[in-house]
């Protein structure tokens, strides 16, 4: 990938750490969404699947933190990639990549962060991009308590994809399509980019809380993930029970980096954030 001109504020640079063979994977966008589904699904690929951290996302217009997990700084918006173990029926496992941020990137980065990630996919022939999405619902009326809500079993999930071919392999078949509504941030361009240049992007919504990190919703597009996509199964059990931990964690870290942002001080946490 070109480096960006110096005197672009807005320019975007991926730096990888390790070179690691990711062609056919399938790409994760992690960046936040309503009620945290992106990012909490990606942390928790990276979690259950031991992946390791191959690159960075590097931009001026990006936040000016470092999260610290275990004393070591981490990157605002980093790269893993891994696998599910092999199946048993001796089948080759997935290659899964993950993008993730705990942070939303600025309006004005979103365009060349997003033509960046696509860029890189489709130089390392990654298989197809999937945006895990949430699609905000309102509590019912007179609902009070923030795990209140839509029973699991009754949250839909939404599909859309970039091309004809994807959307009759993996939408159609599986997933209620999207059909009217507006798709906005990194996943929006994502699909309009994918569109143009003929590239499989999916987004799967999930219908989530937007007031609060919604684990419940991610476990649903995990469940998503695995059957419309994966040969190795993932168990969403461990996201549907440490939940509420997943969703106190990630509004930690955003709360600690905003104090920070405004140049508050922020509190250190004992509590070790969910990778």
């Amino acid at each position: 990938m070109r480096d960006p001109l110096p005197t672009d504020p807005n320019g975007v640079r991926i730096y990888e750490i390790k070179r690691v063979d990711v062609e056919g994977a399938i790409v994760i966008d992690g960046f936040p969404s309503v009620g945290l589904v992106s990012s909490i699904v990606a942390n928790y690929l990276i979690d259950t699947l031991e992946m390791e951290q191959i690159g960075i996302v590097e931009s001026p217009a990006f936040p000016t933190v470092a999260l610290v997990r275990g004393g070591v700084p981490q990157h605002p918006v980093r790269i893993y990639a891994g696998s599910p173990p092999p199946a048993r029926t001796g089948r080759v496992s997935d290659k899964i990549v993950a993008f993730v941020s705990e942070f939303h990137p600025a309006p004005n980065v979103i365009h060349p962060l997003a033509h960046a990630i696509l860029d890189w996919v489709q130089e390392q022939r990654c298989a197809l991009l999937v945006s895990p999405e949430g699609l905000s619902v309102e509590k019912p009326t007179g609902e009070t308590s923030r795990h209140r809500g839509p029973r699991l079993q009754d949250v839909k999930v939404y599909g859309i994809a970039s091309t004809n071919r994807a959307r009759d392999l993996y939408i159609e078949p599986n997933l209620l399509p999207f059909q009217e509504g507006v798709i906005t941030g990194i996943a929006g361009v994502l699909l309009n980019e994918g569109r143009r240049r003929g590239f499989d992007v999916l987004t799967f919504l999930a219908e989530a809380q937007a007031d609060y990190p919604d684990a419940r919703a991610a476990a649903k597009v995990i469940e998503t993930i695995n059957r419309v996509l994966l040969r190795t199964p993932l168990d969403p059990e461990p996201l549907y029970h440490e939940a509420e931990r997943i969703e106190q964690q990630l509004l930690t870290i955003q709360k600690h980096a905003q104090d920070r942002a405004r140049g508050e001080r922020a509190v250190p946490s004992a509590a070790p954030m969910y990778r």
